[in-house]
Protein backbone atom coordinates (compact mmCIF):
# COMPACT_ATOMS: atom_id res chain seq x y z
CA UNK A 1 0.00 0.00 0.00
CA UNK A 2 1.18 3.51 -0.76
CA UNK A 3 2.03 6.08 1.91
CA UNK A 4 -1.44 7.71 1.80
CA UNK A 5 -4.36 5.34 2.27
CA UNK A 6 -6.74 7.63 0.40
CA UNK A 7 -6.19 8.87 -3.12
CA UNK A 8 -9.71 9.82 -4.24
CA UNK A 9 -13.25 10.14 -2.93
CA UNK A 10 -16.63 10.88 -4.44
CA UNK A 11 -19.55 12.50 -2.65
CA UNK A 12 -22.70 11.51 -4.50
CA UNK A 13 -25.33 14.19 -5.04
CA UNK A 14 -28.76 14.47 -6.65
CA UNK A 15 -28.81 18.24 -7.24
CA UNK A 16 -25.38 18.94 -8.70
CA UNK A 17 -25.60 22.76 -8.92
CA UNK A 18 -26.97 23.10 -5.40
CA UNK A 19 -24.26 20.80 -4.04
CA UNK A 20 -21.48 22.64 -5.82
CA UNK A 21 -22.71 25.96 -4.41
CA UNK A 22 -22.96 24.43 -0.91
CA UNK A 23 -19.37 23.13 -0.83
CA UNK A 24 -17.94 26.26 -2.43
CA UNK A 25 -19.78 28.38 0.15
CA UNK A 26 -18.85 26.50 3.31
CA UNK A 27 -15.22 25.85 2.30
CA UNK A 28 -14.78 29.28 0.72
CA UNK A 29 -13.16 27.79 -2.39
CA UNK A 30 -14.02 26.92 -5.98
CA UNK A 31 -14.58 23.37 -7.17
CA UNK A 32 -13.06 22.53 -10.55
CA UNK A 33 -15.53 21.17 -13.13
CA UNK A 34 -14.24 17.98 -14.76
CA UNK A 35 -14.89 18.08 -18.49
CA UNK A 36 -15.39 15.04 -20.65
CA UNK A 37 -16.67 12.79 -17.86
CA UNK A 38 -19.68 10.55 -18.28
CA UNK A 39 -21.36 12.08 -15.23
CA UNK A 40 -21.34 15.67 -13.90
CA UNK A 41 -18.37 16.10 -11.55
CA UNK A 42 -16.58 18.97 -9.82
CA UNK A 43 -13.28 18.35 -8.05
CA UNK A 44 -12.10 19.76 -4.74
CA UNK A 45 -8.76 21.61 -4.89
CA UNK A 46 -5.74 19.29 -4.90
CA UNK A 47 -2.48 19.70 -3.03
CA UNK A 48 0.38 19.08 -5.42
CA UNK A 49 2.40 17.44 -2.65
CA UNK A 50 -0.08 14.63 -1.95
CA UNK A 51 -2.26 14.60 -5.07
CA UNK A 52 -5.15 13.48 -2.85
CA UNK A 53 -8.53 14.92 -3.69
CA UNK A 54 -12.06 14.00 -4.60
CA UNK A 55 -15.20 15.33 -6.20
CA UNK A 56 -18.91 15.77 -5.92
CA UNK A 57 -20.60 13.61 -8.53
CA UNK A 58 -24.06 12.94 -9.93
CA UNK A 59 -24.59 9.30 -10.91
CA UNK A 60 -28.12 7.92 -11.07
CA UNK A 61 -27.02 4.54 -9.68
CA UNK A 62 -25.37 6.01 -6.56
CA UNK A 63 -27.55 7.89 -4.10
CA UNK A 64 -26.40 10.19 -1.29
CA UNK A 65 -27.31 9.61 2.32
CA UNK A 66 -26.15 8.94 5.86
CA UNK A 67 -24.76 5.68 7.13
CA UNK A 68 -22.12 5.06 4.51
CA UNK A 69 -18.43 5.90 4.45
CA UNK A 70 -17.50 9.05 6.32
CA UNK A 71 -15.12 11.31 4.43
CA UNK A 72 -13.22 14.02 6.31
CA UNK A 73 -12.34 17.23 4.49
CA UNK A 74 -9.29 19.22 5.59
CA UNK A 75 -10.02 22.72 6.85
CA UNK A 76 -7.48 25.49 6.45
CA UNK A 77 -7.72 28.20 9.06
CA UNK A 78 -10.40 28.23 11.72
CA UNK A 79 -12.87 25.35 11.58
CA UNK A 80 -15.50 27.51 13.28
CA UNK A 81 -15.55 29.74 10.17
CA UNK A 82 -16.56 26.73 8.05
CA UNK A 83 -19.10 25.53 10.61
CA UNK A 84 -20.68 29.00 10.77
CA UNK A 85 -21.45 28.87 7.02
CA UNK A 86 -23.08 25.41 6.95
CA UNK A 87 -26.65 26.29 7.98
CA UNK A 88 -26.87 29.37 5.73
CA UNK A 89 -25.67 27.26 2.80
CA UNK A 90 -28.48 24.73 3.38
CA UNK A 91 -26.69 22.11 5.47
CA UNK A 92 -26.93 21.02 9.09
CA UNK A 93 -24.26 20.64 11.78
CA UNK A 94 -24.55 17.11 13.16
CA UNK A 95 -21.72 17.36 15.71
CA UNK A 96 -20.00 20.65 16.43
CA UNK A 97 -16.21 20.98 16.64
CA UNK A 98 -14.59 18.76 19.27
CA UNK A 99 -11.05 17.75 20.17
CA UNK A 100 -9.41 14.45 19.23
CA UNK A 101 -6.08 14.90 21.02
CA UNK A 102 -3.37 14.91 19.83
CA UNK A 103 -4.78 14.92 16.28
CA UNK A 104 -6.59 18.24 16.31
CA UNK A 105 -10.33 18.71 15.97
CA UNK A 106 -13.23 17.32 13.98
CA UNK A 107 -16.84 18.25 13.28
CA UNK A 108 -19.55 16.45 11.34
CA UNK A 109 -22.23 17.96 9.12
CA UNK A 110 -24.97 16.94 6.72
CA UNK A 111 -24.85 18.49 3.27
CA UNK A 112 -27.77 19.56 1.07
CA UNK A 113 -28.03 16.02 -0.33
CA UNK A 114 -28.20 14.19 3.00
CA UNK A 115 -24.56 13.05 2.94
CA UNK A 116 -22.83 13.07 6.32
CA UNK A 117 -19.32 14.55 5.97
CA UNK A 118 -16.56 15.24 8.50
CA UNK A 119 -14.24 18.21 8.85
CA UNK A 120 -10.71 18.00 10.28
CA UNK A 121 -8.41 20.77 11.46
CA UNK A 122 -5.41 21.10 13.71
CA UNK A 123 -6.90 24.27 15.22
Amino acid sequence: MKKNSINWFEIYVTDFDRSQKFYETILNTKLVPLEGTEHPMAMFPVEEETCITGAIMYMEECKPGPGGTLVYLNVEGEMQDVISRIADAGGKVVRDRFAIPPHGFIAIFEDTEGNVIGLHSMS
